[in-house]
């Protein structure tokens, strides 16, 4: 890269120089590890520290209550679902045991009617059966006057 306009190396060498020394000048006024104002800030940085330190246990131990109270009220849900399931199950058992009783009672009242139309047909057969005996025997009273 070329030099800037009016510089020459010298220059350039004597800028440099100036900034390493404003570097170490630094490094030597940095104040000594026993200086009140480094151990003021050491002080509140360990500070600092313990305060998160603590923030971070009390959010652990939040944490740790949340999830028992999770586990409580999954456990509470668990045992209300399997309440209202062993309910619905017998509510289940009990209308199926009505079904059945309700199927048996239609079922006898259905032989019972069968077995009662059948008694009538028997007694209209007979009654049939009866009345063509009648005409039968009036047929043959008849045939034997006029012989």
């Amino acid at each position: 890269m070329p030099p800037l306009p009016g510089q020459k190396f010298q220059d350039r060498q004597a800028t440099a120089a100036k900034a390493r020394q404003a570097l170490v000048e630094k490094f030597r006024t940095r104040p000594a590890a026993d200086d009140p104002a480094v151990l003021q800030r050491e002080a509140e940085r360990k500070a600092v520290i313990e305060a998160r330190v603590v923030r971070e246990a009390q959010r652990a131990e939040e944490r740790r209550l949340q999830e028992i109270e999770n586990q409580t009220r999954l456990a509470a849900e668990a045992a209300a679902a399997r309440e209202a399931k062993a309910r619905e199950d017998a509510e289940r058992a009990e209308n199926a045991a009505r079904d059945a009783a309700e199927h048996e009672r239609l079922a006898a009242e259905e032989i019972e009617l069968k077995a009662m139309l059948e008694v009538e047909k028997k007694a209209e057969r007979d009654a049939r059966y009866a009345a063509r005996k009648a005409r039968k025997v009036e047929r043959k009273g008849a045939i034997d006057r006029y012989r």
